[in-house]
């Protein structure tokens, strides 16, 4: 042992000790801070996840609210019918699916057996004529045909295929064998205008597009036969 080892001056231990204290405290403080700053973190986390909670609510709330008005709206024009539309009852058309063709007693058909493949009517525009039962599966689904034959101006093939191409669940095609110039087709329901400004057209697609007569609202108008 050196000399002085262990007989340290009273005021150095004093010293030591008053460091020691010191540096537990500061030690304390900082814990505390730390502390301080993980709870505020997790109230902060807390807080984020209470207001997107709310915000979702809000969203899914309008969401419901939006497309409760649109069904009302599409219910009471269709409860109205449209000035002219011819109308068939629902316990009138079939709804099976059936391979080949199908001899419908209306053209174009407006429900009835079907293929089991829907022509896609996702605002889809044909400039060649498709087959009914393809097309009769997408009415189905709650799409509106637009039809139209060798009387119709270039004019208004171009103003119903621009409608068509901005509205979903609709789809457009030549029909050369129909009475018709023009031809609106949804489930059950059709009218024949001359022209495209006529404001029933707007009337019907309003009424008919995904409306209360579709036997499977919701089903999909995406994925289906092209027609290419």
């Amino acid at each position: 042992m050196r000399p002085g080892d262990g007989l340290r001056h009273p005021r150095t231990r004093a010293a030591t000790a008053k460091r020691a204290t010191a540096k537990a405290a500061t030690a304390k403080h900082e814990a505390r801070i730390q502390e301080a700053l993980r709870s505020r973190e997790r109230r902060h986390r807390a807080f984020l996840l209470t207001v997107g909670a709310i915000v979702v609510a809000w969203l899914v709330g309008q969401w419901a609210f939006n497309a409760y008005q649109d069904y009302e709206r599409k219910a009471t024009a269709a409860r109205k019918n449209v000035h002219g539309e011819r109308v068939w009852a629902a316990d009138a058309l079939k709804f099976d699916h059936v391979e080949g063709n199908v001899d419908y007693p209306m053209t174009p058909p407006v429900g009835g057996s079907h293929d089991k493949a829907w022509m896609t009517c996702n605002g889809t525009v044909y400039t060649k004529a498709i087959r009914d039962e393809n097309a009769v599966h997408s009415l189905e689904h709650g799409a509106v045909w637009i039809t139209y034959n060798g009387l119709a101006g270039a004019t208004d093939v171009k103003q119903l295929a621009e409608r068509v191409a901005r509205t979903p669940y609709t789809l457009m095609s030549p029909v050369a064998q129909q009475s018709g110039t023009i031809m609106l087709s949804a489930w059950g329901h059709q009218l024949t205008v001359d022209t495209a400004s006529d404001p029933r057209v707007e009337q019907f697609i309003t009424a008919y597009v995904q409306g209360p007569q579709t036997p499977e609202p919701g089903a999909a108008c995406t994925g289906g036969i092209t027609g290419k």
